[in-house]
C-alpha cells in the first residue's frame, strides 16, 4: 500500500505483508521508463517489519519510507517476498508548487466489503482519470464477531487492488478499527487493531498519543488534516487532539485545508450531534476557515452549510453571503442507517440506501464536488470559489441531478424494501 508523507513531494511510504520466510522489508525503487528494462535504475532500500499473529497465522508485515524524492516525479518499485519479486507499481509524487488535482472521496466501506463495497470503489476509479488519492473516512472494515478480522483487512485490500500500491491512500480511522478490549478490573475499553498500525506507514506528525491515527499531509498546496474522533471520545485525547488541530491549521501556508475525520460534527442518521467533538473542533473549523470536512460514520449522506438549514443556505447564495465550511457524509458499503428528523431540512442535500463516491476537484480558486451513485448517476453537484478578498461562496452549478433518495415505510428508492435501519 502506498501513503504520502508529510509533504507528498519528496516523501510517500509503502507497506506490505509477506510469510515469515521474507523476515526484511527491501524493496528496489527507480525512475519510471519508457521501456522494460526498469531493473538496470532502480535500487535496493530497506525498511522496518513486523510479526503479526492473526486468525489465519503469522505474518510479516513490512515498511519503507521513501525519503528525499524529487518532485512531480513518476517512479516504479517492486517488492521482496520469500518466492522473489512483485511486478513493478507506478506512482508519481506531488508538485512543489499549487497544480491543480483530482481526488476521491470514500465514506465506510465496513461491511461486505468484497462483495458490495468494492464495486464503489471500483466505479470511483474508473471515474476520475489519474486520481492524485484517495481519501477513506474511516471504518473500512467491521472488525466483526463473527468473521476473522484478517479476513476482513484481506477483503479490503483485495476491494481496491493495484491501486492501493499506485495511488496514496490518505485515510481516517473509525471505531471499527478498534478493538473491544476487557480490562482485568471488568471494565471495557477500546484499543486500536493491530492491523492499523502494521498496514498503514503514515506520517508521523500527530499529537501525542494519537500519533498512529492523527497526521496531516500536504499536497500540492492543500492542507489534509486527518483527526481521530474515537480516540477523542473513547480514550482521552480530545484536548490533545484538539490543541494539535489548532497550531496545524494556524501554521498552514495552504491554499485549500481540508479535514477529514470519522465521526460527523453534524450527524444525518443519529439524533444527536457529535457533541464533544463540535464543542471542541468546530470554532477551531470555523477560525481558520476550513474548506471540506469530509466524514463517515452515519451510513448515510449529507452535505451541510449552515446549521440553520437548506434554506438558509439558499439565502446566503442569493445574497452571495460567504460561507464557512461544508461539511460532507458519505457512506460506500452495503451498512445503511435511516435519516434524522434533521436531515430533511437542515443539510443541503441527503440520501439513504445508497452507495456513494465523490470526486474533488481542486483549483486555484475553487473546488468543484461531484459525488455519485454507485451506478454513476450524479447525485449532488457544488463549487466552492474563493474571490480575490479570499471569502469564499457555494455555487450550485445546473447540472441535471438525480432525484433525492429516500425510504418511504419499509420501501427503499429503488423500490425494493428499505435497507436502513433506525440509529
Amino acid at each position: 500500500m502506498l501513503t504520502p508523507g508529510q509533504n507528498a513531494a519528496t516523501q510517500m511510504a509503502i507497506s506490505y505483508r509477506t510469510d515469515l520466510a521474507q523476515a526484511d522489508a527491501v524493496l528496489e525503487l527507480g525512475p519510471a521508463l519508457a521501456g522494460p528494462a526498469l531493473a538496470a535504475k532502480a535500487s535496493p532500500l530497506s525498511g522496518s517489519t513486523q510479526r503479526l499473529d492473526s486468525d489465519n497465522g503469522p505474518a510479516n508485515y513490512h515498511q519503507v519510507r521513501l525519503e528525499h524524492l524529487q518532485p512531480d516525479t513518476a517512479y516504479v518499485y517492486r517488492l521482496k517476498g520469500s518466492a522473489g519479486w512483485s511486478e513493478w507499481h507506478q506512482f508519481r509524487t506531488a508538485k512543489a508548487t499549487f497544480a491543480p488535482f483530482s481526488f476521491i472521496y470514500l465514506g465506510d466501506t465496513q461491511n461486505d466489503i468484497l462483495a458490495i463495497a468494492s464495486r464503489t470503489i471500483r466505479q470511483a476509479l474508473r471515474s476520475v482519470a489519474h486520481p492524485a488519492l484517495v481519501v477513506h473516512a474511516g471504518d473500512l472494515v467491521a472488525s466483526r464477531d463473527d468473521l476473522a478480522h484478517d479476513d476482513e483487512w484481506g477483503e479490503w485490500n483485495q476491494a481496491g487492488g493495484w491501486s492501493y500500491a499506485a495511488i496514496p491512500q490518505l485515510t481516517a480511522f473509525g471505531n471499527h478499527e478498534y478493538l473491544e478490549t476487557l480490562n482485568p478490573d471488568g471494565s471495557e475499553s477500546r484499543s486500536l487493531s493491530p492491523h492499523v498500525t502494521a498496514q498503514f506507514a503514515l506520517p508521523r506528525n500527530g499529537p501525542p498519543g494519537v500519533a498512529a491515527t492523527s497526521y496531516f499531509s500536504d499536497y500540492q498546496n492543500v492542507r489534509f488534516v486527518v483527526l481521530d474522533g474515537t480516540s477523542a471520545l473513547d480514550l482521552g485525547t480530545l484536548q490533545a487532539q484538539t490543541d494539535w488541530l489548532e497550531q496545524t491549521l494556524k501554521s498552514s501556508k495552504a491554499q485549500w485545508n481540508i479535514v477529514v475525520m470519522h465521526q460527523p460534527v453534524y450527524t444525518c442518521a443519529r439524533p444527536d450531534d457529535t457533541e464533544p467533538l463540535k464543542a471542541a473542533w468546530q470554532p477551531l473549523l470555523e477560525r481558520y476557515k476550513v474548506d471540506l470536512v469530509l466524514q463517515g460514520h452515519d451510513h448515510c449522506y449529507s452535505r451541510l452549510t449552515h446549521a440553520e438549514g437548506r434554506q438558509a443556505t439558499r439565502a446566503a447564495r442569493q445574497a452571495r453571503q460567504p460561507i464557512g465550511p461544508v461539511y460532507m457524509v458519505s457512506v460506500t458499503g452495503s451498512k445503511m442507517y435511516g435519516l434524522n428528523d434533521r436531515a430533511r431540512h437542515q443539510p443541503d442535500r441527503t440520501a439513504e440506501d445508497t452507495q456513494l463516491y465523490q470526486t474533488i476537484t481542486v483549483e486555484q480558486n475553487r473546488l468543484q464536488v461531484r459525488t455519485y451513485s454507485a451506478d454513476d448517476q450524479l447525485y449532488d453537484a457544488f463549487d466552492i470559489t474563493r474571490d480575490a478578498k479570499g471569502r469564499k461562496f457555494l455555487q450550485e452549478p445546473k447540472l441535471a441531478l438525480a432525484n433525492e433518495r429516500y425510504c418511504k415505510a419499509s420501501v427503499g428508492p429503488d423500490g425494493l424494501p428499505c435497507t436502513a435501519r433506525g440509529k
